[in-house]
């Protein structure tokens, strides 16, 4: 006979089966990827977009829904796809959006449907996989919130979102091309740095002619497209500001003048309260911070970003804090934000180690690792080519996703011997590569892990191919969060330093900044199965072969959906399904 408790228990779990069903829903888009014209830094030149859109637009959802979006490539040109950055894509791996790793980049003219599901609310973004699309603005925000019946563990009265990035006049393509040629021509450093899509540039100076030259016809300094971001907000209220970074190549450092910020979310996980004066926020990483406009009502704010680790002539990019009901219009007069010193990476690694997960919402990582690899990044050569390798091995993609070929032991897909666990011994980080270690080699290196199974991650920094420089590497895995256990300068020395790990509440991220001349170690369980991309975040570096490949339990992925292949050696496989 069935008690009372009984009876109230099945009608309380109906009751929420049935609330969970009503919540979730399926948030479907349709959108064209193309060129347009636009002038973000009032400076007009080519941009990828969404639906004509820049930055592309905005996605929010709630937590459990189903994202479907339906991507036409318009550009008659060239492949794309779309990486949905911290999203975990559980039992979707396909969904991913890595090019050659997880499936074929789009056609043109062919349209591909993305389905998952968002299984974590939290501040999150998309972008181009392809090549360095990223960098030519296919970005944009992506925002899923807490059901109705959850609560977040900070209150607020409302919210912003923005999302950051560097910003050339240069293409991608000449971009694409310096990386690649002999001899070797990077980048530089950007003209701008935009924030939700805006900056300014000196028109002035565009392509070092006088103003009023046939150069300078499209830098226009009143186009409303360049005119700063504007975020009202009302006096005496608290504002949760969720902030991202696609940048390039920059590491940005935000402030928002004359306003403490509380960082209560880092890559949508919670971390326990902490409180700046200014937050460093490195490419592919995102943070939700708390502020309160308890400042002097009669004049709006600015909000700001500037460059960390790179010494830059790049101006600060710059929005605007509307205390209501000032105009938008009213400018404040007072200087632009200072940061800290580009070069200060004492106090970058001090605020790294002030980010720890809040207690009761994460839970600790394993005590033990049942694998570690131990990852050397170094700058070498390749065939003359400048280049990034890790232990000794420069990553380039072949033209067959690796997930497939997992999936269906498609032989000679990528390299089928298994890439090192281990760098060389006795590696000086502090001096460029001697002679023995100057050049790497090119491959597609795979590292297969058994399900289930936990696995260490040494991130190990070094200098460069010139004397006395190393740089910020902020490394991005798909697929999944990990726990960051601690950070170190010099060598990592795997007998000492493991004793210094956090095991009690270490941050859980999806993205970690390895600093000049340290390490970094991370730890995960290889709990879903795909082929994904762990790689640095910095479009350049990766472009150069700063990267590799993590796959686990891809027998347990189902059929892999034909939309996916059709590329390399999927080709002749896809006559036979």
């Amino acid at each position: 006979m069935r008690t009372w408790n009984h009876i109230l228990a099945a009608e309380f779990v109906s009751m929420m089966v049935l609330l969970l069903v009503i919540e979730a829903a399926v948030v479907e888009y349709d959108w064209t990827v193309d060129y347009t014209y636009a002038s973000p830094d009032c400076v007009e030149k080519l941009v990828l977009s969404i639906n004509k859109q820049f930055p592309s637009p905005t996605i929010h959802a709630v937590e459990g829904d189903t994202l479907v979006v339906h991507v036409t490539n318009a550009i008659p040109t060239e492949g794309v796809v779309i990486h949905w950055h911290g999203i975990h894509q559980r039992t979707t791996p396909f969904f991913d959006g890595a090019a050659y790793v997880s499936q074929c980049p789009i056609n043109p003219g062919e349209t591909f449907t993305y389905r998952f599901k968002l299984d974590r609310a939290g501040t999150y973004f998309y972008h181009g996989h392809f090549g360095m699309q990223r960098a030519g603005g296919l970005f944009g925000s992506l925002i899923v919130s807490l059901p109705a019946y959850k609560k977040e563990p900070f209150s607020y009265d409302a919210e912003h979102s923005i999302i950051l990035n560097d910003w050339w006049h240069k293409s991608i393509y000449e971009q694409q091309l310096g990386l690649t040629s002999v001899p070797f021509k990077f980048v530089g450093e950007p003209q701008s740095l935009l924030i939700q899509g805006r900056g300014s540039y000196n028109c002035s100076t565009v392509a070092g002619v006088p103003h009023g030259s046939p150069n300078c016809v499209v830098c226009n300094a009143t186009n409303p497209s360049c005119a700063p971001h504007v975020m009202p907000v009302n006096p005496g209220k608290t504002y949760r500001l969720r902030i991202a970074s696609v940048a390039s190549l920059s590491s940005l450092n935000f402030i928002l003048e004359g306003h403490k910020l509380t960082v209560v979310q880092a890559d949508g996980r919670y971390v326990k309260p902490f409180q700046v004066d200014n937050l460093n926020v490195y490419s592919g990483q995102s943070y939700d911070v708390l502020f309160t406009a308890n400042q002097e009502p009669s004049r709006n704010y600015w909000a700001a970003i500037n460059i960390r680790g790179r010494q830059t002539s790049t101006p600060t990019g710059l929005a605007i804090l509307q205390y209501m009901p000032n105009p938008a219009t009213l400018v404040p007069t007072t200087p632009a934000p200072v940061s800290p010193l580009w070069n200060d990476t004492a106090a970058s690694v001090a605020q790294a180690k002030m980010i720890i997960a809040k207690f009761g919402h994460e839970q600790a990582p394993p005590k033990k690792s049942d694998r570690t690899l131990v990852i050397l990044c170094t700058q070498n050569m390749v065939d003359d080519h400048v280049k990034w390798a890790l232990n000794n091995i420069s990553y380039v993609a072949r033209p067959t996703p690796v997930l497939a070929a997992l999936k269906y032991k498609i032989r000679g897909a990528f390299d089928s011997k298994p890439p090192s666990d281990l760098p060389v011994k006795d590696y000086d980080v502090f001096a460029p590569p001697p002679p023995r270690f100057r050049n790497a080699t090119s491959g597609s290196p795979v590292y297969v892990f058994k399900k289930d199974s936990v696995v260490d991650v040494i991130v190990q920094n070094a200098n460069t191919l010139t004397p006395n420089n190393s740089e910020i590497h902020p490394w991005h895995l798909h697929g999944h969060d990990f726990w960051i256990l601690g950070y170190g300068e010099g060598s990592f020395d795997s007998q000492k330093d493991p004793a210094s790990f956090n095991l009690v509440d270490p941050p859980v991220r999806n993205t970690v900044a390895v600093f000049p001349f340290g390490w970094v170690a991370i730890r995960f369980i290889a709990n879903n199965p795909g082929a994904w991309p762990f790689h640095c975040h910095i479009e350049p570096h990766f472009h150069m072969g700063m990267g590799t490949v993590f796959a686990e339990g891809v027998n347990n992925i189902p059929t892999l959906p034909s939309q996916s292949l059709g590329c390399g050696l999927t080709k002749r496989f896809l006559r036979y399904r």
